[in-house]
């Protein structure tokens, strides 16, 4: 089995060493605080917010991950904003463009839904589930976590799939990507390699400053009464 993510830290010497060859100041630093140094180019706190969130959930569901997806929908989609991580290994798998949905903006998302046909993308955590082939080629289903938030994603066929809108070309020269009908989806070269990275159970959390679902979610807000319920029925804190 595979360990939640911050329990790494307190990991065996040996373990330790692999994790954090690059200096001793380095192995003192937080998990969110060692991927946002493998991707400098995303908001730390965005990255910070997407462990969070990910330790949250694995402690209530006792359902470990090594994987984590990070997607920050407050970039314009001409952006790369999409960053891809093996939490076991530390390292930056990915750093991608990705599209949202045509009713969530232009060249920038600012609307959001969790309702069948709205053509819009949804924000929250996510965990992968299996892929399949389908009218977007290879596909990677996903289950929202978040009720009333993006907990229809399997209902309304939100997937990871490759695109052929997904392209530098096209954000050079329209100032945007291609939109999705609510999909992340991603460029076709690395469609392939990125779904099977994330498949089977693996963290997606994807981000905009939406007040409403900031103040919320309780995989931001991980309560104490929340993690005693989960360690009553056994399940570890992965922050211990």
């Amino acid at each position: 089995m595979i360990r939640p993510f911050r329990s790494l830290i307190a990991c065996a010497p040996l373990l330790g060493a692999l994790f954090f060859l690059p200096s001793q100041a380095h192995a003192a630093d937080t998990l969110g605080e060692a991927l946002a140094r493998l991707a400098p180019s995303a908001d730390p706190k965005v990255i910070e917010m997407a462990v969070d969130a990910a330790e949250c959930a694995q402690t209530q569901d006792g359902k470990p991950a090594d994987r984590l997806a990070v997607i920050d929908y407050s970039r314009p989609s001409s952006q790369p904003r999409m960053w891809v991580f093996d939490i076991a290994q530390r390292k930056l798998l990915f750093q991608e463009l990705v599209a949202h949905g045509k009713n969530s903006g232009d060249a920038n998302a600012t609307r959001f839904s969790n309702a069948p046909e709205s053509l819009a993308s949804s924000i929250g955590l996510f965990r992968t589930s299996d892929t399949y082939m389908g009218k977007n080629g290879y596909s990677l289903r996903m289950s929202g976590l978040e009720p009333g938030v993006n907990d229809q994603a399997l209902a309304r066929a939100i997937v990871i799939h490759g695109a052929a809108y997904v392209n530098e070309a096209m954000a050079k020269v329209a100032g945007r990507i291609g939109r999705s009908w609510g999909c992340p989806a991603v460029r076709l070269a690395v469609a392939h390699k990125l779904i099977d990275a994330l498949k089977g159970g693996q963290m997606v959390f994807s981000y905009y400053p939406d007040k409403r679902w900031l103040a919320s979610s309780p995989y931001l807000k991980c309560s104490a009464s929340q993690l005693a319920k989960a360690e009553a029925r056994g399940v570890p804190n992965p922050g211990t």
